[in-house]
């Protein structure tokens, strides 16, 4: 073949190149669990619950808490964690794989010069005399281009690309923990601190009923028992301080390493925190299908299965044969004579590279199939997972929220029957029994209350964790999984 005849022929071949790619292309299979009816269909249990509602997901959820302190520690640890600088890297790096992906095949070319004082061999050439010593010089250029015929660069290019995306979900699923974990620390300290100060309270309200009860038993009207049963009571009590104490330590600690700094350099409005965070509006928690399409882990597995499919093409394409045109041009002879028309040399034409498919390429098909089967189960099983932890989290949610609605009306029967019972006590018509049961029920009321009210605020916390809230999702990033999702067929 001459060389106008190769350039007349290059468009074509490279239209065929165009048209034909090995291995499957990638869907959702039907038969997945992402689209099953009942992961569609809204949450169980969301339904006619006065504490969620069916409203969006927000995308920062933890402004419902509208507490400035805890927006400002998502800020700040958005900014320095450890967790999200070593996704950030991650991510990083397989962006810089998808650009090395990207540039493969194509052009490519080369330039080099070699001089030497050399011998040659005489019989290389069918010479019987010996040739001269000399210096030689090969000065060259080349240029090729790879034609993917048979799709491989491609099949490449996807399962880089589902990398990307993959390790991209993995950067929001780790910003979302770190929102929550933060939020979660946050909560405990505020929660230990407001049960800290109703241990406080309550220690300070039998110490009251122990001092009226010894000056009763002063003035005869009372007994050393009387005295000793309230003073139990106030040890018991005041053995619960350093508990509470305690955990409003570790909560600090758990914030400080969030946000990667000394527990003594928190902003000062933690320190002062001894509310419990509470959201005054039924949850936003939406419904299955905007779930699924939300959590950072599902669109992870769903890219990690699309990644795993066109690994099937890459190793198919072993099979086939590599196709490059090239181009070459040097000059090569006596180095005097190095640049005159006798040294002058060029080439084009293509260049087939085949490598029969021996020493387990169709191996490694099957290997590449298994993967995908395997990467398959795991989108299934974290669909599946997704769905469970957000009913979990919505049951658990729905049933602490009702005991602490009962606490609080026991608190209030609580509240009234020791004040009355005291003064009953004071007035000589009730025992000190009845009187040191009506308080050590009050204070026993007001401790479930607190640790009840503190339960909840860590139900919304793992509610919105479950339920994938913490991080903007861009629509190129939501389209792959949103596209997927409403797939009916795969080639697998």
């Amino acid at each position: 073949m001459n060389m106008p005849r190769a350039l007349v022929l290059t468009p074509f071949v490279l239209a065929l190149a165009a048209c034909f790619t090995v291995g499957p292309d990638y869907l959702v299979p039907k038969d997945a669990a992402l689209n099953a009816p009942f992961t569609n269909a809204p949450l169980d249990g969301a339904e006619g619950q006065k504490t969620v509602s069916g409203s969006a997901v927000p995308t920062h959820w933890w402004r419902l808490y509208d507490d400035p302190v805890l927006d400002d520690l998502v800020q700040q640890a958005m900014a320095s964690n450890t967790n999200l600088r070593v996704a950030a890297a991650n991510l990083g790096r397989s962006r810089a794989a998808l650009s090395v992906a990207q540039v493969q095949g194509g052009f490519s070319g080369g330039t080099s010069a070699a001089f030497k004082r050399a011998q040659e061999s005489a019989e290389q050439y069918l010479l019987t005399e010996k040739l001269p010593v000399t210096n030689e010089g090969d000065v060259s250029i080349n240029i090729s281009y790879e034609i993917d015929l048979f799709g491989v660069i491609r099949r490449g290019v996807e399962a880089a690309r589902a990398d990307s995306d993959a390790t991209q979900a993995a950067a929001d699923l780790a910003r979302i923990t770190v929102v929550a974990d933060v939020v979660r620390a946050y909560v405990q300290n505020c929660s230990a601190a407001e049960e800290l100060g109703i241990a406080q309270r309550s220690l300070d309200l039998q110490r009251q009923r122990v001092s009226v009860s010894r000056r009763l038993q002063q003035a005869g009207r009372g007994n050393v028992p009387d005295v000793t049963s309230g003073q139990t009571q106030v040890a018991t009590l005041l053995a619960n301080i350093p508990v509470f104490t305690a955990r409003r330590k570790v909560a600090q600690y758990q914030l400080a390493t969030l946000l990667a700094r000394g527990p003594a350099d928190l902003p000062k409005g933690v320190f002062a925190c001894n509310r419990t965070p509470t959201i005054a509006q039924p949850l936003p928690v939406g419904d299955g299908a905007a779930l699924l399409r939300r959590r950072p882990d599902v669109r992870e597995a769903e890219r990690k299965l699309a990644a795993s499919t066109a690994r099937i093409g890459v190793a198919t394409g072993a099979l086939y044969p590599t196709v490059s045109i090239g181009a070459s041009a040097g000059l090569t002879g006596i180095l005097e004579d190095l640049g005159t028309q006798p040294t002058a040399r060029w080439g084009f034409g293509p260049l087939i590279s085949w490598t029969f498919p021996v020493n387990g390429a169709r191996g490694r098909i099957r290997e590449a199939q298994y993967g995908a089967d395997a990467a398959l189960a795991q989108f299934d099983g974290v669909v599946l997972k997704a769905l469970q932890e957000t009913q979990s989290s919505l049951a658990t949610y729905a049933a602490d929220y009702t005991r602490a609605d009962a606490l609080r009306a026991a608190q209030k029967s609580a509240a009234e029957s020791a004040d009355q019972t005291h003064r009953l006590y004071v007035a000589g018509r009730e025992s000190f029994i009845a009187d040191l049961d009506a308080t050590r029920t009050l204070t026993s009321t007001n401790a479930q209350l607190a640790a009840a009210e503190g339960q909840i605020a860590l139900d919304q916390v793992n509610l919105f964790l479950a339920l994938g809230g913490g991080w903007e999702m861009s629509p190129a990033a939501a389209a792959p999984v949103a596209a997927s999702a409403g797939a009916q067929t795969t080639s697998r």
